[in-house]
């Protein structure tokens, strides 16, 4: 449906015509855009799963206790990040469609409107983290860790509208096209970060508290460049004016329509990697959940490509939806998946080959050199599921740009909480395959999600060409 509000807030102005190279790359030619956007975005989330890898390279230094810790604390931090990327997706939608229907009013009063709803969720979500933290972990089964976990956790919750923020911001400028200033904020947050680790962890003496402090420091910063931008250099395409700002609940409806079910996509991949978490605990021990919280950073960061060109296609999708030019958004998911594939295969050579010395890494230290093999064992594994992602990921992320967050939910979950769980069953229970059952089985969920979202996109965009009005 298209993007309806007020017609005081929709009201065109002599301005609404100027628009920045940003505005002019999204609204042309979707495979330029596609790569131009995708480009700067690999970069920032490869470095920013990068900074997570290396947390969890410092912490490894402290035992597989600390690190096991870290992993049982991933859950809740995916939250986290699940809502940050989440605003920032429904905030993307939103603005593109705008931009696409030329309402220039239209897209700051979206802005304003993401901004109030995230200092609101973040006061909320901070509360209740840090009130809940300790029955949440032994719940999730932390147990021996709890002692590493619960500090690990306070000050990374305490962080959370920094990153609530940023990902929001980041989304914001997305919308418009500008994806170098995302990466450039992302850079600075990621070296920060990477920096502080070991002063803080180590020389500094906070241990894995130490961990938690340098990303929250560094997400501080990078708060502050975001707010320099948008509210004293002011030069990006949206404009936060106040006069501008309409509270209106449909317009808060087209933000949250994508960003709750976006982010409610991160909460059943959170839920999943605690049913993964408590299932190789009970077939091979904590030290399986120490390997699969550091392997998994390592595929975090060989799929972020992927993810990127993911990301780039909510706002083509968005703007082309919005300008109802519906061919763009047939040739932004057929190529995108075309440059997922070629990236997928790459990377999954790389991890293949590869992968017994990316396990090193996770192995300086007397305590955790027996988990390598394992690890190098699980990459190799992994490096199947890169190869189906791309599908899922592009008709995934249409959705999204149209606002159809919802059908985006819906496959996730499919993926996510009934087929990666029923081949778990089958190869973890039945065939009795151990940790190695879990890990096919997050491959062959995949394989079988990304066949059905495939499906489920092309014939939705092909009714659109059919029909030049679905609505």
């Amino acid at each position: 449906m298209q993007i309806e509000e007020s017609s005081q807030a929709n009201q065109s102005s002599p301005q609404e015509d100027d628009k920045t190279e940003g505005v002019s790359l999204i609204m042309g030619d979707p495979k330029k855009a596609v790569i131009k956007l995708s480009g700067p975005m690999i970069v920032s989330m490869i470095l920013m799963t990068l900074y997570n890898l290396v947390n969890a390279i410092w912490v490894a230094g402290l035992g597989g206790d600390a690190l096991a810790a870290v992993g049982f604390v991933t859950p809740l931090y995916m939250i986290l990040v699940g809502l940050s990327n989440g605003l920032g997706a429904g905030a993307a939608s939103a603005i593109a469609r705008y931009i696409g229907e030329n309402k220039k009013k239209g897209a700051n009063n979206a802005a304003i409107h993401t901004i109030f709803i995230t200092i609101s969720i973040s006061i909320v979500l901070t509360v209740f983290l840090l009130l809940f933290l300790k029955p949440i972990l032994i719940f999730m089964g932390a147990g021996s860790t709890i002692d590493f976990a619960i500090p690990f956790g306070q000050v990374t919750f305490g962080g959370t509208i920094l990153m609530l923020f940023t990902g929001a911001a980041y989304g914001i400028l997305r919308a418009e096209g500008d994806a170098k200033r995302t990466m450039y904020a992302i850079v600075i947050s990621s070296v920060m970060n990477m920096i502080l680790d070991p002063i803080l962890i180590y020389w500094a003496g906070w241990g894995i508290s130490g961990a938690a402090w340098g990303t929250v420091i560094s997400m501080a910063f990078v708060s502050v460049v975001l707010l320099y931008w948008f509210f004293v250099k002011k030069d990006t395409y949206v404009s936060f004016l106040i006069g501008d700002f309409k509270p209106n609940r449909v317009v808060a409806k087209s933000i949250l329509g994508v960003s709750l079910p976006a982010s409610a996509e991160f909460l059943m991949m959170s839920i999943l990697v605690g049913l993964v978490n408590g299932l190789l605990v009970v077939v091979a021990g904590t030290a399986a959940v120490a390997v699969y919280s550091a392997g998994w950073r390592v595929v975090m960061i060989a799929t972020m490509p992927i993810i990127a060109v993911g990301t780039s296609v909510i706002t083509v999708a968005g703007v082309s939806y919005g300008a109802r030019k519906y061919e763009n958004m047939f040739i932004a998911h057929r190529y995108s998946i075309k440059v997922g594939l070629i990236i997928a295969a790459a990377t999954s050579v790389l991890t293949f080959v590869f992968a017994p010395y990316i396990a090193m890494v996770f192995a300086y230290t007397p305590k955790s050199a027996s988990l390598a093999p394992t690890i190098a064992a699980f990459l190799q594994v992994m490096c199947f599921f890169y190869l189906f992602m791309p599908p899922g990921i592009m008709s995934c992320s249409t959705f999204q740009g149209v606002g159809k967050g919802m059908t985006s939910l819906l496959l996730t979950a499919l993926r996510n909480l009934i087929y990666i769980e029923l081949f778990a069953y089958i190869f973890v229970v039945l065939l009795g395959w151990g940790e190695h059952g879990v890990w096919w089985a997050m491959v062959a969920g995949n394989i079988l999600g990304g066949i059905v979202a495939y499906v489920w996109a092309r014939k939705y965009i092909n009714s659109l060409r059919r029909n030049t009005n679905p609505d």
